[in-house]
This record gives C-alpha cells, structure tokens and sequence, in this order.
C-alpha cells in the first residue's frame, strides 16, 4: 500500500497541494500537519488536488472538513480538485462533500475561477 505523497507550489496567492496515492487513517494527521503549514498566511486559496488519490476512507473525508475549517479560521478558502474519473469522487461524492466545499473538475479551471473571482 503506497500512502500518500505531497507536492507544493505557490501560483501568486493561491497554493495548489497535489496529494498522489492513499489518504486512510495511518497518514492523516500527517497530511493534515503537512498542509498547514506550508500554507503562508498571504495565500487566499488552497486549491488540494486530488486528481491522482488511488484511496480515500472516511478518515480522508474528515481530513477534508477539519482542513476548511482551519482554513476558515486563518481567514483562507479550501477547493478541491476532483475529475469525475478519479478514485476519490465517488466516496467524496457519497459523502457531500462538494455541498460544503467548492470544487473544480481540473486545476486549470480552479485557477481560473480564483483568479475571474478577484
């Protein structure tokens, strides 16, 4: 089982996280610790790319919510990159999640949704 690998990069004020593999139970907090603080504070928006999860349980969902909400706190905005093919969507989809986070089917069109919102 191969669990989850992060990349990071800014684009201006929006810092895109592309997760790649599992998100379960045993690398959550991991993720979580991981993606908070390599967040600036000058960064409107977490765009979390889950285009290339192989698994996600229902720890990784949680993941998702406690990550908006400390988000919202700081003042920044999660969306979550998930194409209709990928391996997330559907448990994502089963769960709600894109009725209380924003969501894009690709980078390119969260980036240009961000960047038309400004």
């Amino acid at each position: 089982m191969r669990l989850a690998d992060l990349e990071f990069e800014l684009r201006g004020r929006i810092a895109v996280a592309r997760l790649k593999g599992e998100i379960d139970l045993s690398n959550v907090a991991t993720i979580r610790d991981a993606l908070t603080t390599r967040i600036p504070n000058q960064a409107l928006v977490l765009a979390l790319d889950l285009s290339a999860i192989d698994y996600l349980d229902s720890s990784g969902i949680q993941l998702i919510y406690r990550l908006r909400e400390d988000l919202r706190v700081r003042g920044q905005k999660l969306v979550l990159v998930i194409p209709s093919m990928s391996a997330a969507n559907a448990a994502l989809r089963l769960a709600g999640v894109e009725h209380h986070v924003d969501t894009a089917p690709t980078l390119d069109e969260l980036l240009a949704s961000v960047s038309d919102g400004d």
